[in-house]
């Protein structure tokens, strides 16, 4: 893995706040069930069930991670999960504890799908821009385009000044906020990320928004 994107730090970065959200969930629990001068507090078990659902998933890829390639362990649990989410649905069993678990089942696959989408494509794709880079470190000459219509140079204009962010509700269910200004049309946004004019920082969390910012060619042809 290349030195400028380190998929182990970067997974192990998203998984950090889940693993200590699980720890201190069953720290509660655990604390309260010594003081007998009250019941179990059965939201305090609903959490360690939801965290530890939620946790699971990148628990498993960082342990098996330690003697597979990480990329191949992330691509593997992302199926797993795709999979789980088509084929399971709650509300099966005759048990409301077996169907509330299976709602938080569905939420955590959910949580983790949204929060390395993108993640492994990016990492390819930072490997091969080191491996396409001129010896020397000089940057390869930027094309920039030969025409740039009014809508896409607005587009490119608000990524630049508006604080433009990808932001996940939902699986499949994106939209696109922004800090101040205009917000640009989400298609246009995805379009202009494809050609490769403005990127989006997979690092983050779908959930807390990715932001959008321009790329050198992005740069260049607003410049232009």
């Amino acid at each position: 893995m290349s030195a400028s994107f380190d998929l182990h730090r970067v997974f192990e970065s998203l998984a950090a706040p889940k693993l200590r959200a699980e720890e201190a969930a069953r720290t509660r629990l655990a604390d309260s069930l010594t003081n007998f001068a009250y019941g179990v507090d059965t939201s305090l078990v609903r959490e360690v069930m939801l965290k530890a659902a939620i946790a699971l998933p990148y628990r498993a890829v960082i342990e098996n991670a330690k003697n597979h390639d990480i990329r191949e362990v992330i691509d593997s649990m992302r199926k797993r999960l795709t999979r789980q989410l088509l084929t399971r649905s709650p509300g099966g069993s005759t048990c409301q504890i077996n169907n509330e678990a299976a709602r938080m089942e569905i939420e955590a696959a959910q949580n983790f799908l949204a929060n390395t989408e993108g993640l492994l494509e990016h990492a390819a794709e930072s490997e091969e821009t080191e491996t396409d880079a001129p010896a020397g470190g000089e940057p390869a000459p930027v094309e920039i385009p030969k025409k740039v219509t009014p809508a896409q140079r607005r587009t490119l204009e608000a990524i630049r000044d508006n604080g433009v962010k990808v932001v996940e509700a939902a699986v499949g269910k994106a939209y696109v906020r922004v800090e101040q200004g205009a917000k640009p049309r989400k298609d246009m946004v995805e379009w202009v990320i494809e050609q490769g004019w403005a990127k989006r920082d997979t690092s983050s969390s779908l959930f807390d928004g990715q932001a959008v910012t321009l790329t050198d060619l992005g740069d260049a042809i607003l410049a232009a």
